[in-house]
């Protein structure tokens, strides 16, 4: 699994890479089969003014199925990643058994399922 953190409007810490890519693979490490590259985009939207204005956008490239977008905004960013991951994770569990699924039916009823 190919992990790519970008930072914007603030320099992005040795820690706070860390951080992400524990999360990360901790959060994803069993699906590391479906999953081709991870991207995480950090941002602060409104600078020093402060606020609940953290951003961790996720983007989950998957292998034979449609991406995965989450986002949430926190106060706190490593709040943001924590809750960020943890939904990536979630979200990829009942995606993948929806996948699974389909196949189980076989071909004609998934067509009907879409």
């Amino acid at each position: 699994m190919q992990i790519d953190i970008q930072a914007r409007n603030f320099p992005l810490t040795d820690t706070l890479r860390s951080h992400a890519e524990r999360r990360l693979r901790f959060a994803l490490a069993r699906f590391d089969d479906y999953i081709q590259r991870v991207v995480m985009r950090l941002s602060d939207i409104n600078g020093p003014r402060g606020g609940a204005d953290k951003r961790c956008h996720l983007q989950l490239v998957l292998a034979g199925l449609p991406d995965v977008v989450i986002e949430d905004i926190e106060a706190d960013l490593y709040v943001a990643i924590d809750r960020a991951a943890d939904r990536a994770g979630r979200t990829l569990v009942r995606r993948i058994d929806r996948q699974k699924t389909l196949f189980k039916q076989g071909p004609a009823l998934a067509l009907d399922a879409s």
